[in-house]
């Protein structure tokens, strides 16, 4: 089975340099949605409901202290099957445009991170785990809903100008 590193590796293949927090996210998205469209997980590391949103401990601990990263030589892309591909390949098609903050808002407005966050408050610690149950259950709804919006079509103009009132 797959990595979280390598998964991280084959995005950064994929998409270059980004921010640490954008990756994070994007290996969450690629969990859950491989979840969804193979009903197994794509990595076996543990994802956290961190106050910025979802957080791979492991990948942090690799990270830890740089703002961006390039390369993961932690991981080998060729570790993926072409089915774990094509799932991180939908999910940068669909939200790799994305940037850090605007994944964080995505994930911090979903079921899997608030439930797992419980009554915590927004900026208090967490190592809650987002359990891959939790996520195959609420994206699959997501998945079959005849109501669901796509990620590209979300008012994310009015979503800047919310968040610039709070800087």
């Amino acid at each position: 089975m797959a990595t979280a590193h390598d998964v991280a590796a084959y995005i950064l293949s994929r998409r270059g340099q980004m921010s640490a927090m954008k990756l994070q996210k994007l290996v969450y998205y690629s969990q859950a949605w491989h979840l969804v469209w193979d009903e197994s997980p794509l990595f076996q590391e543990r994802i956290e409901a961190w106050a910025n949103g979802p957080v791979v401990r492991e990948l942090y601990d690799a990270h830890r202290g740089k703002f961006s990263v390039d390369k993961w030589p932690l991981g080998d892309p060729d570790n993926l099957s072409p089915a774990e591909r094509g799932t991180i390949d939908a999910v940068l098609d669909n939200y790799g445009h994305l940037d850090a903050r605007q994944l964080s808002h995505l994930t911090h407005g979903e079921e899997p991170w608030i439930n797992a966050r419980g009554s915590l408050p927004a900026t208090a610690r967490s190592e809650a785990e987002i359990t891959t149950e939790a996520m195959a259950e609420y994206y699959s709804t997501i998945d079959t809903a005849d109501d669901a919006v796509p990620v590209d079509e979300l008012p994310w103009d009015d979503w800047a100008s919310d968040a610039a009132a709070y800087r």
